[in-house]
């Protein structure tokens, strides 16, 4: 069955066009963006108590373990509850805490029945140390009823301390190696077949293997999944900071056409209005998704252990670390001479007689599709710079 997410509307808002007119076409995109915007997303955690659930479900939506929103990280086994924790920035997506499959008393069909296994669209399967008897039989029947599961082995940065610590020639990639290797061996032996076994720490989540977790995940879902998971993700490498700027700017031709259509309605003053909001939500959501927005600076300046003031140093774009306001929407425009004489010439075409509805539609779909793409391009590289910093990368290619 075709999903309803996985298209381009275009010949749909054509013809709504043609047979409503451009109000009823501006309505039709706004409706696609705001399905594309609330695509949900759950995803299930499980695993023995103290086996780091809380930390991943904390690092992957990009929290503090010490935030008031994180998941609590004391060794509290709630038996069978299941706690979902939404995403700071995208609500849509919900990591669910799920308890583990040896804390209780239902076997793993029935255990899946209790979580309710229909919501979830992949299970990820946490353990500290090695993958037992349950996690192999509750991974089974997830198969078996069609859907995807990972195995995290957590806290790698431990081990690989320890390792460093006893082992007289200590090699990191070796022991990681051996790690993997064992996790999988075990895993072979209790039946699972090629399993994908994924080695993180949550607290450098950037290292290690959570870079191949999220491809895997990126592959195996949906594309609109896909697109819902990739701007939820911490910006932990410049692959991820790319990939977001690509979901984000394959929205801003609907977002002009908005911008257009409006233009032709024949109300003074209505097209600048219409474009300031669409602008300035447009580019606060921006700020949010990269992780430019001082909460989340704050919490990367902690994480990181680097000052705050050496992250916000390596911003060069007006829009990053600042308070998003229509005013100071308003002065970005401005920055683009261009721009700014595309939108008075908009108001002034509206005037001329037959050609001048159509002159002004085009001109307020470049000139948005114009200030959207300069501001994306603007805070993408400063989330790349931003990135560096954090991690006290060579700048240098």
């Amino acid at each position: 069955m075709e999903n309803p997410f996985d298209y381009e509307p275009i010949e749909e808002i054509r013809e709504v066009l043609q047979s409503d007119g451009p109000a009823s076409a501006a309505a039709k995109i706004q409706e696609y963006l705001d399905q594309q915007n609330n695509i949900p997303l759950n995803i299930g955690i499980t695993g023995e108590c103290g086996s780091g659930k809380s930390t991943f479900v904390n690092a992957f939506r990009g929290i503090d373990n010490r935030d008031e929103r994180a998941a609590p990280t004391s060794c509290v086994e709630t038996t069978s509850q299941v706690t979902p924790y939404t995403h700071p920035k995208y609500p849509t997506v919900t990591m669910w805490d799920l308890p583990g499959i040896g804390t209780t008393k239902f076997p793993a069909d029935k255990y899946l029945e209790h979580v309710g296994f229909e919501k979830f669209e992949f299970f990820i399967i946490i353990s500290a140390d090695r993958f037992r008897e349950n996690d192999v039989k509750l991974a089974q029947e997830i198969q078996r009823m069609g859907k995807k599961f990972y195995f995290v082995r957590a806290k790698i940065d431990q081990d690989s301390h320890n390792a460093a610590r006893s082992q007289r020639e200590f090699n990191a990639e070796s022991t990681l190696a051996r790690i993997r290797e064992n996790c999988i061996q075990g895993l072979q032996k209790q039946g699972i077949e090629s399993p994908q076994v994924f080695l993180v720490s949550s607290f450098d989540i950037h290292l290690y293997d959570f870079h191949q977790l999220e491809e895997t995940l990126e592959r195996e879902l949906p594309a609109n999944k896909r697109n819902a998971l990739l701007l939820a993700l911490p910006s932990v490498n410049c692959g991820i900071i790319e990939k977001k700027k690509e979901v984000l700017k394959s929205k801003i031709k609907y977002l002009a056409s908005i911008s257009a259509l409006i233009a032709a309605a024949p109300v003074p003053g209505l097209s600048a209005l219409v474009d300031l909001n669409v602008l300035f939500n447009t580019i606060k959501m921006y700020q949010v998704t990269f992780g430019l927005d001082s909460k989340s600076l704050q919490n990367l300046a902690l994480s990181a252990g680097v000052p705050l003031a050496d992250l916000r140093a390596v911003m060069t774009s007006p829009l990053a670390a600042a308070e998003i306001t229509k005013e100071l929407v308003i002065n970005v425009v401005s920055l683009s001479t261009s721009t700014v004489a595309l939108m008075k010439a908009e108001e002034g075409s509206r005037f001329i007689p037959i050609i001048g509805i159509p002159a002004a539609m085009t001109l307020s779909f470049t000139a948005t599709y114009s200030v959207l793409n300069m501001s994306l391009n603007m805070l993408a590289e400063d989330a790349q710079k931003v990135f560096t910093r954090a991690l006290g990368l060579n700048t240098t290619v």
